[in-house]
C-alpha cells in the first residue's frame, strides 16, 4: 500500500537526443560533422605559448598518486594571477548563456591573446603534424609510464598542451546565417581561435559546449585552431586528452530554435492519456524585432528511433514576438491518447516519441527541430525506492567511468553499446555516470535500451582531491557547468536523478559546505523540477547539514565496509524518514580475472593483504571474489545488508567495468581491479554472482576456480558455486563432496576443504525441490591451438563500427587453457585494421595499438574496424608459438 503523502513523486519530462541527423527540410539547422580533416601536435613552439594559460595554477610539490580513494579532500590553495596575462577573462564570457543573473555576465576585455601565435595563423604550414580523425585521445597509444607516480591516471601521458587545426569551408550561400561550433567534449581547458582571433573556450573537460563563430568566419576557407591544456595531477583516474568526443559545425537561420531550446514534460500521465508540455525557446540573433509562428507535431518512434505513421498529437501554430538580439519562449500542450510508456526491461518497454517543432514567418519555414522524448512516471517511495510507471524497480546498477578500455577516452558508439549489452546480460538495469556528464551518444543508448541513469556533474566542489583537479574552476564555473549538463540532458527518459557531486570535501565543512550544495540543488530545480537531486556521500552523517539539502540519501559504502564502522543507514532512516535511501557505491570488491590465490580464508569479506587476497610481487588480486578495498566489502556482504534492510532502494556497484587508472591496491599497475568485468570486456567470476542475484529466474550454475592446478595435487583447493538455486551437491571425479542447502544471507555455495586431483568437478543444483542446473569444469591439457570469435560477424564500413574478436587458447580437446599466457600476434587481411588489443591484465604495459599481446589466463582481445567506405571480407588471424593458428572472417558492408 503506497502512502502518497510520504512519496517524492515525479512525473517525467524526458529525453532529448543531442544531434541526431534525421531527414529535415532545407530550412532546418544544418549540423555538419567536423570529425575529419584535423592536424594535431603536442606542445608549443619555444616561447610562443607565453600568456596562453587559462589561469595561474598552484605549484605541485607532492604527487597525490596512491592517495586512498576515500581520503579526505583538502582545502584549495590560493594563488594570484596578478601581473600575468591569462586567458580566463576571455574564456569566461563563453558561459554567459548559463548565468541566470544577467548582471553577473562576463564582459570580454579588449585584446586578442594568442593572435600572433604561429599555430592560429591561416598560413601556417601544419603538413608535418599528425593527421587525426575525431574522436581522438592523444594519450591512449602510450607508451605506458612504467615508473613514477602515475598509476592513478592510468600510467598514460594524458597531460600537456595539444593543438588541433583544420579548415572550415563556409559557402557563399551561408552569408547571413548564424554559424556555431558545437563541441561534445574536449579534455581540457579548451581555447578556440578562428582566423587568428580568440573566440572563447570551456575549461571543464566533460561538458558539451557551443561557441558562436558568426562574427569570426567569412565565405570561403577559414582557419580553426583549438588549444587544449590538460594538467598533470588533475584526476584520480585516466581522463584522456584531446578532442575525445564529436565536434560539429551548426548553421542556422538568424531566427532559430535555441541551443538545447526545446524542453518536453509530461505533467499528467495515465493509461488513457498523457499531457505533453513542450516549451520552445527561439533565438533572434540578428535583425529587428520579429514575430514568428511556432508549431509542434508529435510522432511515435520505433525501436530504432524512426518515426511511425502520422502525428499522434499537435500543438497548434502560435505567434511569438522576439526582440532584436533576444530570445522568446513559448509553452504549448497536447494530449496523447493511450500513450506508450518508456520503462526499463524486462517488465517494461522503452517506447519513445519525437516532438517536431517548426519556426515560420510569413508562410516561410525558418527552422525545424526534432526532440525525441519518452513518457513515464517516476516516484520515490522511502520504504522501497524507485517506482517507474507504478512498478517498484530496485536499482541493480553499476558505476562506470568514461574510458572504453583499450580505446581510451575517445568515444565510440559500438564500444559503449557493447559495454551496456554485457552489463544488461548480467542483469544491470541502471548506470551511474561516474563522475561526470557522459558523451551525449551514451544517453541515446541508455534511452533506447531502457537503462536507468544517474547523471552526475562534479567529483569535487571547492575542496581538492588532486592538486590540479576541477576545484580550480568550480567557483567561477559551477553554475555554467551544471546548467549546461541539465539543459543538454533533461529530455532523456533514462535519467531518473541528477547528482551534483561525488564524495565532495564539503561533507566535512558543515553549514559552509551545505550552502554550496543548496545553491546547486536550487539550480537543478530551476532547470528541471521533475527530477530529484542527490550527492553521493561517503562521510556525511545524518546529523550533518549536507544530507538535508538534497532530495535523496545516497551513500557510498556506509551500509557496509568503511573500515568496519557501524552502518549509518539506521541513523539516516530515522532522521530522514521521507527520503529514499540507497547505495550510490557498493562493494568495491577487487579481483584479477582468472587469478586464484591460496590459501583461501573462511571469511565472506576482507581487505586485500599480502598473502591474503593479494600478491604484491605479481600485483594480482585473487578471483575468489571475497576481497575488497579497505573501505569496501564483498558482494555477499552487501547482499546480506540489503536483504536485512528492505527499505534500501538498491545499489550501484563499484564498478561495472575495470577502468584505466586508480589501480587500488597496486598503484604501479595501469588499471583498476574493481570491475565485475575486466578492461577487455571479459567477465570475472563475480559476474555470475551478480547474475544469480539480479536474474534469479536464469537457470545456471557457475563453478570456481578452474580445475587446472599442476603441482597442487593433494592440496586443499576450495570450490565455490554461484547460482540462484537453493541446494547444491558437488562431485570431484564422481565422488560427492557433500550436499549444501543455502542458509539465510548466504549467496554462494562453498566446499572449502576439497582436495585437488586432476579430472572433473561437477555440480548439481535444485530449486524448490526440483533440479535447477548443472555445470562442470575439467582439467585442461597443455595449450595446443587457438580459437577466434567475433562479437559480430558483420560491421559497417564507416571507419567507426567495430568488431570485438576474442582469442581463446585451447587444449587439444577444445577446452580452454585457463592459465595460458602464450604470446599471440593478430593480423588482418582485407579492408580492415586492428585498432587495439588487450587481455584484461591490469599489470600489462604492452601499448594498446600493438598487434602483439600475450594471453592472460587463456584470453586476449583484438578490436577490428573496417576502413571507411570499404566493403568485403576482413580476415582476422591469430597465431602463437606452439599453437595451431585460427582465422575468422568479418564482413564489411556499406551500412548495417
Amino acid at each position: 500500500m503506497f502512502r502518497p503523502s510520504r512519496w517524492h513523486s515525479l512525473v517525467g519530462a524526458v529525453f532529448g537526443l543531442a544531434a541526431v541527423l534525421l531527414p529535415l527540410s532545407a530550412a532546418a539547422q544544418e549540423r555538419l560533422s567536423l570529425d575529419q580533416g584535423w592536424r594535431f601536435t603536442k606542445g608549443e613552439p619555444a616561447g610562443s605559448g607565453v600568456g596562453l594559460d587559462y589561469d595561474v595554477r598552484p605549484a605541485v610539490t607532492t604527487s597525490a598518486d596512491g592517495k586512498a580513494a576515500d581520503a579526505r579532500p583538502d582545502a584549495a590553495e590560493q594563488v594570484s594571477a596578478a601581473g600575468r596575462q591569462i586567458l580566463k577573462p576571455f574564456i569566461l564570457p563563453s558561459g554567459n548563456a548559463f548565468l541566470r543573473d544577467p548582471a553577473r555576465a562576463h564582459l570580454r576585455p579588449h585584446g586578442n591573446p594568442g593572435g600572433t601565435h604561429p599555430y592560429v595563423q591561416p598560413g601556417f604550414d601544419d603538413s608535418g603534424w599528425q593527421k587525426v580523425t575525431l574522436p581522438h585521445d592523444w594519450a591512449i597509444a602510450g607508451p605506458f609510464l612504467e615508473t613514477g607516480p602515475y598509476g592513478g591516471m592510468g600510467r598514460l601521458p594524458s597531460w600537456g598542451i595539444g593543438w588541433y587545426r583544420r579548415t572550415l569551408d563556409i559557402a557563399p550561400g551561408d552569408a547571413g546565417k548564424s554559424i556555431f561550433l558545437d563541441v561534445d567534449g574536449a579534455m581540457s581547458y579548451a581555447a578556440v581561435w578562428v582566423n587568428g582571433t580568440l573566440v572563447g573556450g570551456w575549461p571543464y573537460g566533460y561538458n558539451s559546449w557551443r561557441l558562436n563563430l558568426t562574427p569570426y568566419v567569412r565565405p570561403g576557407a577559414n582557419q580553426l585552431a583549438i588549444r587544449l591544456d590538460n594538467p598533470p595531477e588533475s584526476a584520480r583516474w585516466y581522463p584522456g586528452g584531446g578532442l575525445y568526443r564529436n565536434v560539429w559545425l551548426t548553421k542556422a537561420a538568424p531566427v532559430h530554435v535555441g541551443h538545447w531550446g526545446v524542453v518536453v514534460a509530461t505533467p499528467q500521465v495515465s493509461p488513457e492519456r498523457a499531457t505533453v508540455q513542450v516549451t520552445r525557446t527561439i533565438d533572434n540573433d540578428r535583425g529587428p524585432t520579429t514575430t514568428v509562428e511556432i508549431a509542434t507535431q508529435i510522432y511515435a518512434l520505433d525501436a530504432a528511433g524512426k518515426r511511425i505513421g502520422k502525428p499522434v498529437a499537435t500543438i497548434a501554430r502560435t505567434p511569438l514576438t522576439i526582440e532584436e538580439h533576444g530570445s522568446g519562449t513559448l509553452t504549448g500542450t497536447a494530449t496523447i491518447a493511450n500513450p506508450r510508456l518508456w520503462g526499463p526491461p524486462p517488465t517494461q518497454t522503452p517506447h519513445r516519441y519525437v516532438a517536431v517543432t517548426t519556426v515560420s514567418r510569413g508562410g516561410k519555414l525558418l527552422d525545424r527541430d526534432e526532440t525525441p522524448f519518452g513518457i513515464r512516471t517516476l516516484a520515490f517511495d522511502p520504504d522501497r525506492g524507485l517506482i517507474v510507471n507504478g512498478e517498484h524497480i530496485p536499482f541493480r546498477g553499476v558505476n562506470n567511468h568514461h574510458d572504453l578500455g583499450a580505446l581510451g577516452a575517445a568515444f565510440n558508439v559500438r564500444a559503449a553499446e557493447r559495454q551496456l549489452e554485457i552489463l544488461r546480460e548480467m542483469g544491470t538495469n541502471a548506470i551511474r555516470m561516474s563522475h561526470n556528464p557522459p558523451d551525449p551518444q551514451l544517453l541515446e543508448l541508455t534511452d533506447r535500451m531502457g537503462l536507468l541513469v544517474i547523471d552526475e556533474v562534479f567529483d569535487s566542489w571547492e575542496r581538492k582531491k588532486t592538486p590540479l583537479d576541477f576545484h580550480l574552476i568550480f567557483p567561477d564555473w559551477h553554475e555554467q557547468d551544471l546548467r549546461a549538463m541539465l539543459r543538454r540532458d533533461r529530455n532523456h527518459p533514462s535519467i531518473v536523478l541528477w547528482s551534483v557531486g561525488n564524495e565532495v570535501g564539503e561533507q566535512y565543512t558543515g553549514e559552509e559546505g551545505a550552502a554550496i550544495g543548496r545553491k546547486l540543488v536550487q539550480i537543478v530545480r530551476e532547470e528541471d523540477p521533475t527530477r530529484l537531486t542527490m550527492t553521493a556521500m561517503n562521510y556525511a552523517k545524518a546529523d550533518m547539514p549536507l544530507p538535508g539539502v538534497v532530495d535523496t540519501i545516497t551513500l557510498n559504502y556506509q551500509g557496509h565496509g568503511i573500515r568496519s564502522r557501524p552502518s549509518e543507514y539506521p541513523a539516516f532512516r530515522k532522521r530522514f524518514p521521507d527520503k529514499v535511501i540507497f547505495h550510490t557505491e557498493s562493494a568495491s570488491a577487487l579481483s584479477s580475472r582468472g587469478e586464484f590465490q591460496f590459501p583461501v580464508p573462511g571469511t565472506i569479506s576482507g581487505p586485500v593483504r599480502p598473502g591474503v587476497g593479494g600478491d604484491p610481487k605479481t600485483r594480482q588480486v585473487s578471483a575468489y571474489e571475497l576481497f575488497a578495498s579497505d573501505f569496501g566489502a564483498s558482494p555477499d556482504r552487501v547482499f546480506a545488508f540489503d536483504d536485512q534492510n528492505p527499505f534500501n532502494g538498491g545499489e550501484f556497484v563499484w564498478s561495472g567495468f575495470d577502468y584505466l587508472g586508480e589501480p587500488t591496491p597496486y598503484y604501479d599497475a595501469r588499471s583498476s581491479y574493481s570491475g565485475i568485468i575486466d578492461l577487455a570486456g571479459f567477465p570475472k567470476d563475480r559476474f555470475w554472482l551478480y547474475q544469480a542475484r539480479w536474474r534469479p529466474e536464469l537457470k545456471f550454475a557457475h563453478i570456481l576456480p578452474h580445475w587446472t592446478w599442476p603441482g597442487r595435487e593433494g592440496e586443499v583447493t576450495p570450490v565455490h558455486v554461484f547460482t540462484s538455486a537453493d541446494e547444491a551437491e558437488l562431485f570431484v571425479n564422481g565422488k560427492s563432496q557433500g550436499k549444501r542447502t543455502r542458509a539465510p544471507y548466504e549467496y554462494r555455495f562453498r566446499w572449502d576443504y576439497v582436495t585437488y586431483e586432476p579430472g572433473e568437478v561437477r555440480v548439481v543444483t535444485w530449486k524448490n525441490g526440483k533440479e535447477w542446473a548443472t555445470a562442470s569444469v575439467r582439467t585442461a591439457g597443455i595449450p595446443a591451438r587457438l580459437q577466434l570469435e567475433p562479437d559480430r560477424a558483420t560491421i559497417a564500413g564507416d571507419g567507426r563500427d567495430l568488431s570485438f574478436v576474442t582469442a581463446r587458447v585451447l587444449d587439444k580437446d577444445g577446452g580452454i587453457a585457463p592459465r595460458a599466457s602464450n604470446k599471440l600476434r593478430f593480423t588482418v587481411e582485407g579492408p580492415g585494421e586492428i585498432v587495439a588489443t588487450d587481455n584484461g591484465d591490469p599489470t600489462s604495459f604492452v601499448p594498446f595499438p600493438s598487434p602483439d599481446r600475450p594471453a592472460f589466463n587463456g584470453l586476449a582481445l583484438a578490436i577490428v574496424r573496417a576502413k571507411p567506405g570499404a566493403r568485403g571480407p576482413i580476415r582476422v588471424r591469430v597465431e602463437g608459438d606452439g599453437l595451431a593458428p585460427a582465422v575468422v572472417e568479418i564482413r564489411s558492408l556499406a551500412r548495417r
